[in-house]
């Protein structure tokens, strides 16, 4: 998007003022959590017979290691143990460069434990009786594969997705069939936060496949966008909605053009998947708003109508929200930027 000074000044007040909001005191909270890092473990070069080291760290965390072993790495169940150790050794030999950096960066993971403990006061607040947590994993898998995943007790924490935007096996062609650059580029160390209480937010509230009209679709997704927003109040909401800080102080400043785009072409009621792919989402663009313009820029305008109702609606909890229909947000909030 191309904008003139004062828009960009007059973008960064609105980005300013939107992220202001009244934090609760959740310091008195307890939240128990352990940090296990499994792939530390499992590189260890002190390791000499790998399929008894194998066995050793499935007895100690059976559930993961197994998860690891079949889901992550692939590792046919029914394949005899020398096979297993080859292909588990052949993988730790090829990605011991990924674990050479990772040890650089998260050395230390005191930074992002705090953070995430964060995140679970502020979900326990407002939701006192989901079951947070106890654990965090992080582990090393194929740069194409899984990333930050969530089970019955544990936020599970790939390491390969959060070394840098940078990085160069993210610019390999493998990993770009996967992931490409517009989602690589949020493959850095601040995100580890985000992605595991989005995963919270998943979790309380899951996704459904629907085929209701896409500005239903866009206030389900600013539902989970304004949710995140209360879980992680200190983080910056550009990186809530995977958006560049310049992304996002543009579509502040171009809300209006963003809206229009929906009513003008009556995009609102329709129930085209088609269509509503290109604008909820992850793709790398929104064309029809410029060649800077984000994609999933329906989800940034569900948020706006989302945060308009609860500005209206102040005695509404989050649960409440959760249970209310999207079209009554839609219709009550009146929003018109």
């Amino acid at each position: 998007m191309r904008v003139s000074v004062t828009a960009v000044l007059l973008s960064a007040v609105l980005f300013s003022c939107n992220n202001h909001q009244k934090i609760p005191d959740v310091s008195n909270i307890k939240i128990s959590l352990s940090t296990d890092r499994f792939e530390k473990n499992l590189f260890d070069t002190t390791a000499r017979n790998l399929y008894s080291y194998i066995s050793k760290l499935q007895a100690k965390d059976p559930s993961f290691t197994t998860a690891f072993l079949s889901t992550i790495l692939n590792v046919d169940p029914s394949w005899p143990a020398d096979t297993t150790a080859n292909y588990v050794n052949g993988f730790i030999k090829a990605y011991r460069p990924v674990y050479d950096s990772a040890e650089k960066l998260f050395n230390d993971f005191t930074p992002f434990e705090k953070d995430i403990k964060e995140g679970l006061q502020f979900v326990k607040y407002y939701f006192p009786q989901y079951k947070v947590p106890e654990r965090l994993i992080t582990y090393i898998g194929p740069a194409d594969g899984y990333g930050d995943i969530i089970s019955d007790d544990a936020l599970i924490i790939g390491l390969q997705h959060h070394l840098g935007q940078n990085f160069h096996l993210y610019k390999s062609a493998l990993v770009q069939e996967t992931y490409p650059e517009y989602v690589s580029n949020r493959f850095e160390p601040e995100y580890i936060p985000v992605n595991c209480i989005n995963n919270i937010v998943n979790d309380l509230y899951p996704e459904k496949a629907t085929d209701k009209p896409m500005v239903s679709q866009m206030v389900e997704k600013g539902k989970r966008l304004f949710l995140l927003s209360k879980f992680l109040p200190r983080a910056e909401e550009y990186r809530l909605i995977g958006f560049t800080k310049k992304q996002l102080e543009d579509a502040y400043a171009h809300e209006a053009v963003i809206w229009d785009l929906f009513v003008k072409n009556s995009y609102l009621q329709v129930t085209d998947k088609n269509i509503i792919k290109n604008y909820i989402g992850e793709s790398p663009k929104t064309p029809e708003l410029g060649e800077g313009a984000p994609g999933n820029i329906g989800s940034f305008a569900g948020w706006q109508i989302v945060k308009k109702y609860m500005q209206q609606n102040p005695e509404t909890s989050l649960q409440q929200l959760l249970n209310l229909d999207a079209e009554i947000i839609f219709q009550q909030a009146k929003y018109k930027p």
